[in-house]
């Protein structure tokens, strides 16, 4: 029989997240986040988390959940933007932010799941970027050290998945997910629909069930806009 990888909730899927943990987190703005997972640590509890994600989402969805309840020590983003509870901790000297450019992050991830220790990049040479870092020169032009990225667990969302851990992501929600995907040693993937093993078209799935340990199928899904912008209705 094939391994069914569904748990009944998002709580029972993340009852092993202790204090002091290292989290990837999937997602971009408000595009392909795992709020479900989020809020089920929330309640859960876990503190002195680390983070890495692009960003925290905004004021009121997304990890701004656990940054209100404090239980983040660390961020590790590219991007403040939208989110004035991030933005406010962190100028308070009250959360750890490492900010890191937006290809960079993804590269560190990436070489994480794939086992690449670290890579050279010119971004962030002769800034605070590189301040620590080691920096050399290949054919004239200086690179920076740049170490990959783990942790000790990875959330993603995704629009369809089977009970194997094979993922599909919807259009701009395959964002930084199949990276962080891949660089959790525990990923749990939050799916809009979850589909028998068979259903998912194999050149259609981005993240193949191996990356995948834990599935939890979303239970009141509900889809925010980061910035809505509209028009006067005409008159």
């Amino acid at each position: 029989m094939p391994l069914d990888k569904v748990y009944p909730s998002a709580h029972d899927a993340l009852r092993d997240v202790t204090d002091g943990m290292t989290l990837l987190c999937g997602g971009f703005g408000l595009c392909g986040i795992p709020e479900e997972l989020v809020l089920a640590l929330r309640d859960l509890g876990p503190k002195q988390l680390t983070f890495v994600s692009n960003n925290a989402g905004t004021s009121n969805h997304g990890l701004v959940h656990l940054l209100k309840s404090g239980q983040v020590r660390k961020m590790v983003s590219s991007y403040v933007g939208e989110n004035k509870v991030f933005e406010e901790l962190m100028l308070a000297g009250k959360l750890e932010v490492e900010l890191t450019p937006q290809g960079t992050l993804s590269e560190r991830v990436r070489a994480g799941g794939a086992g690449i220790p670290a890579f050279f990049t010119p971004t962030g040479v002769g800034t605070i970027v590189a301040e620590g870092k080691e920096v050399r020169e290949f054919n004239g032009r200086e690179y920076v050290m740049e170490r990959a990225i783990t942790g000790d667990f990875a959330l993603v969302h995704a629009w369809k998945g089977d009970r194997l851990g094979n993922l599909v992501y919807r259009k701009t929600s395959r964002n930084f997910s199949p990276m962080m995907a891949t660089a959790g040693r525990i990923t749990v993937a939050e799916v809009e629909h979850l589909v028998e093993p068979g259903e998912l078209d194999p050149d259609c799935i981005h993240t193949p069930g191996i990356f995948v340990q834990r599935v939890v199928q979303c239970r009141a899904l509900t889809k925010h806009i980061e910035r809505r912008t509209t028009r006067p209705r005409p008159s």
